[in-house]
């Protein structure tokens, strides 16, 4: 078994080194492909990979899905295993997701002790939105058609092992937006004679605080941030052009068509009290991720018989995460699992130094095995 854990934690420092980005994934694809053909899974290579492995006469079918992009940070860790790819890094766990996954496909491979088919999906470009789409749009539900499928997401901070989710909503949506004001630039010493847009814009971003809690309920889970605001001005020139950008969190459909609506309501609200232009527009790029109760009850199962901690009916995360394009397609169930606290392990998500927890490897790799078991039992049985 140490072994065994062992080829696990090398593999995903391997990963580590070598991240690559979005749907720019060859190096990481290849090694997944190759490995799930040493176990003998069925491959299949498209816009991500898919490892198909069948075991007795069940027709159920059940889908795992681990995420396999980094992100656009460069690390400041000093460990063995840095990224050697310049503002490129794992800061988000995905390495540890893939890892643990291969590690249950080799676990199963060699005791298949279960009766059906299990689908092991490695999504590209989670951290923008794209990848479960494009696996969708490319055909893998026809292709591999599933009753369920699940995902796993490290949590920092949390005990190590402890397996966290809930039925019904899990993680927001996120739906960007993009704030132009057209005012009116003139002199700096005279702002009285034009409409000054970093003023405008101003008022703007402020007002938009009082979304949530005050036409919201404080207790809708909604975000409202403005990341960005850019204007074109100078040191004596006041600006005539600001644009503000940012994201919206949401925790229902209804909710997310509310915020807009108050956006859009306040911006052109002061726009026109000023006399400018003010022009607003949204891009959904994750809609929110809501877990069957089935499958969460499964999950809660598995963590038992897998030995980890629990925490069930957990608070919904205000992150948003890609496997919502999935289980709005097949029943399914996103859960955490904690990644400890100390060090680097403990450090938030997309930090420079944050690193994933190999001793997590061997305990994501264990759950995996109890929920197919569970899922898929022998002779049989009940599921």
């Amino acid at each position: 078994m140490q072994d065994f854990d062992s080829r696990m934690a090398a593999l995903r420092h391997d990963l580590h080194k070598h991240p690559e980005l979005g749907f720019d994934l060859s190096r990481t694809k290849s090694i997944i492909a190759a490995r799930l053909r040493d176990l003998g899974l069925e491959v299949n290579e498209g816009v991500g990979v898919v490892g198909v492995l069948r075991a007795g006469d069940g027709n159920r079918a059940i889908g795992l899905r681990a995420d396999m992009d980094a992100l656009p940070i460069t690390e400041t860790s000093v460990h063995d295993h840095a990224s050697q790819t310049s503002g490129v890094m794992h800061a988000c766990g995905h390495d540890g997701h893939t890892a643990m996954l291969l590690g249950a496909a080799e676990r199963l491979a060699s005791d298949p002790s279960f009766q059906g088919t299990v689908v092991f999906i490695f999504q590209p470009n989670e951290e923008h939105g794209l990848g479960a789409r494009a696996m969708i749009d490319e055909g893998v539900l026809t292709q591999f058609p599933l009753d369920e499928i699940y995902a796993i997401h490290n949590l920092p901070g949390a005990p190590l092992g402890e397996v966290s989710t809930r039925a019904g909503i899990i993680c927001n949506s996120e739906t960007l937006f993009e704030i132009a004001v057209q005012g009116q630039g003139g002199h700096a010493s005279m702002p009285q004679t034009g409409v000054d847009a970093i003023t405008v814009g101003a008022e703007i971003v402020s007002a938009l605080q009082t979304i949530v809690a005050r036409k919201l309920p404080p207790a809708s889970g909604a975000v409202v941030s403005v990341t960005e605001f850019t204007a074109d001005g100078q040191r004596n020139v006041l600006p005539g052009n600001a644009v503000l950008k940012g994201d919206f969190r949401a925790r229902s459909p209804q909710d997310r068509a509310e915020i807009e609506r108050f956006m859009r309501q306040i911006a052109t609200g002061i726009g026109a009290a000023h006399g400018v232009s003010v022009t607003v527009s949204f891009d959904t790029q994750f809609v929110e991720t809501i877990n069957a109760a089935g499958p969460a009850d499964a999950v809660y199962r598995a963590a038992e018989a897998a030995n980890c901690p629990l925490i069930q009916d957990s608070a919904p995360m205000s992150f948003s995460e890609d496997f919502a394009q999935f289980a709005a397609e097949v029943p399914g169930c996103f859960l955490l699992l904690g990644n400890g606290a100390d060090g680097a392990h403990g450090q938030p998500l997309h930090a420079s130094d944050y690193d994933f927890n190999d001793a997590l490897l061997p305990i994501g790799s264990a759950f995996w095995v109890a929920l197919v078991k569970d899922r898929l039992p022998q002779h049989g049985g009940a599921a």
